[in-house]
């Protein structure tokens, strides 16, 4: 698995920084990333491994859908202030009323790197698909002069130690808003590793130890780079579906990443900085195309009927509302199939009547 920042630490981070600046960020990040070791200690991480696995799979669905709506507006060259929506829906109802206003050149580039994707997995499974298929977007677009809005330059300096002192008032502020971040945290991670898990074809529920080792190592993590004031790193599916689908099956793996993420940072800083933006944004959708879990929708008819409602509960309020909500409310369908299934064992073996006389 992947790690890096994610949305679902935002809300903590940006009522932090409105309080106290950077240094508030950097303490609610050290104070979750304390929490999150607490929680491995306390081998907390094993109840997540046991969600059924038509939830992860619908939160798998959920998460894909919306890096495919967050990625419209750019492949279609819209003007248009989506990043402030509210919802997922409001989004994509922004992208449909201005679809009349989109430009060819972003399409283009974005269906390239798509196309090519797909073309590549299926040829060659193991092949980086996404960077060829960047390679063959940023080729069109000098053969045509396609002209769109580029990375540009990326620094690679080590930001400044964050400065922040602590106060007694921090145990009212920064301990509440770190122990919310770190719940959260744990909960999206852990599912992300499900998620992983299950595109790697393991079907087995993760080992306890795993999560804990998971929770741990996330948490020393984040120690780190709450130092410099970097928000909270999680598990991202996008980069981790990536990496799976190109062969990544190991924790080395992700050792390669960060060296190769090195690399195109300093030996590669000009070529990554002249890539359009809309073949990454191809890339996003790519990646969230492949998890919308085309094999469960087949299946679907065939599912339990509280198989098939965890999935589709979890996959739409995943997509509309929010994430963690959405996995509770899918492990819930299990608990209406379990009292209704209490309920008919109850009608149809009643309790005796008394005996006359008793």
């Amino acid at each position: 698995m992947i790690g890096g920042t994610s949305s679902v630490t935002v809300p903590f981070v940006a009522i932090a920084v409105k309080q106290q600046g950077i240094g508030g960020a950097a303490k609610v990040t050290l104070v979750a990333a304390v929490f999150m070791m607490v929680f491995s200690v306390l081998r907390m991480g094993r109840y997540i491994g046991k969600i059924p696995l038509t939830v992860v799979s619908g939160f798998s669905c959920g998460i894909g859908a919306m890096m495919v709506v967050s990625q419209l507006k750019i492949i279609f060259g819209l003007n248009i202030a989506t990043s402030g929506a509210s919802s997922v829906f409001t989004q994509l109802t922004q992208v449909m009323e201005h679809l009349g206003e989109s430009r060819y050149a972003p399409f283009v580039l974005g269906m390239v790197v798509i196309a090519a994707c797909f073309a590549i997995a299926r040829i060659a499974p193991k092949a980086p698909a996404p960077l060829i298929g960047v390679v063959l977007s940023c080729t069109v677009a000098l053969l045509f002069g396609l002209r769109e809005k580029e990375v540009g330059r990326l620094p690679l300096e080590i930001p400044p130690f964050a400065g922040f002192t602590w106060s007694a008032a921090d145990v009212y502020t920064v301990l509440p808003s770190g122990l919310a971040m770190a719940i959260v945290t744990a909960i999206n991670l852990l599912i992300t590793s499900r998620v992983v898990e299950h595109f790697r074809g393991r079907q087995k529920s993760m080992k306890a130890a795993d999560a804990e080792k998971e929770l741990g190592a996330y948490g020393i993590a984040n120690i780190c780079a709450g130092m410099f004031g970097a928000p909270m790193s999680i598990g991202i599916p996008a980069r981790s579906l990536a990496n799976v689908r190109c062969g990544g099956s190991t924790r080395f793996s992700n050792l390669v990443h960060g060296v190769f993420l090195l690399l195109f940072l300093s030996v590669g800083k000009d070529a990554v900085s002249r890539i359009p933006i809309p073949a990454l944004a191809g890339v996003t959708a790519y990646v969230g195309i492949c998890l919308l879990e085309w094999g469960t929708w087949r299946r679907l008819p065939k599912l339990r009927r509280a198989d098939a409602a965890a999935f589709l509960s979890t996959a739409f309020c995943t997509l509309f509302f929010n994430a963690i909500a959405a996995v509770a409310i899918g492990c819930g369908m299990y608990g209406v199939r379990w009292i209704v299934e209490k309920v008919r064992a109850s009608q149809a073996n009643p309790a005796p009547l008394p005996a006359a006389g008793d």
